[in-house]
């Protein structure tokens, strides 16, 4: 069973004493909220209590530098469903890292992983045509994660992960299969 609460109390065991950081459970919208003089702490906030919306927020932060982790949502652009297609471009490159990070972490709790273009309001031909290009970058993205080592707090995090629900069994570059993507 995955749960959310199960997610977040080892989370905030990683890295709430050491990174003043915390997953926090949302509502309709993720986002990072950095600390500030009213809350000590910084919020990584998923959605509706999904457990693979608290992954790919946790992926995100995974990989955003000191600099990034003082800003609101990491000082990223967003642009809502409905793209053009140079705006899904944008969206692909920024979004390789964090989801092949997903799919790591996903595995490390024996979770099934799902490639999100975010896009729902994209024509078909537009949407299959750049979905076959980025799930073949996310896959590129894992293997080199997995060939050259993880970011050490992603690494952490998948290591508790994989203690919590896969112990004795680390990750296997086997078991990340383009065509599952």
């Amino acid at each position: 069973m995955h749960s959310y609460t199960q997610l977040i109390s080892i989370f905030n065991r990683c890295f709430k004493e050491d990174l003043q950081t915390e997953l926090v459970r949302g509502g309709h919208e993720p986002i990072y909220i950095p600390a500030s003089a009213d809350y000590p702490w910084h919020r990584v906030v998923f959605a509706h209590g999904y457990f693979a919306s608290a992954l790919h927020e946790v992926s995100h932060w995974c990989i955003a530098g000191v600099e990034r982790r003082q800003l609101l949502d990491f000082g990223y652009w967003y642009h809502p469903d409905g793209r053009n297609e140079q705006q899904q471009q944008a969206f692909a490159k920024v979004e390789v890292k964090p989801q092949a990070l997903e799919w790591i972490l996903s595995q490390s709790a024996h979770f099934k992983f799902g490639v999100s273009l975010d896009n729902l309001q994209a024509d078909s031909v537009q949407q299959d045509s750049s979905a076959a290009i980025f799930k073949d970058e996310i896959y590129a993205q894992v293997q080199q994660y997995l060939l050259q080592g993880l970011p050490k707090r992603a690494k952490m995090f998948s290591d508790a992960l994989i203690a919590k629900y896969r112990p004795q069994q680390p990750l296997d570059v086997r078991e990340f299969n383009r065509e599952e993507l």
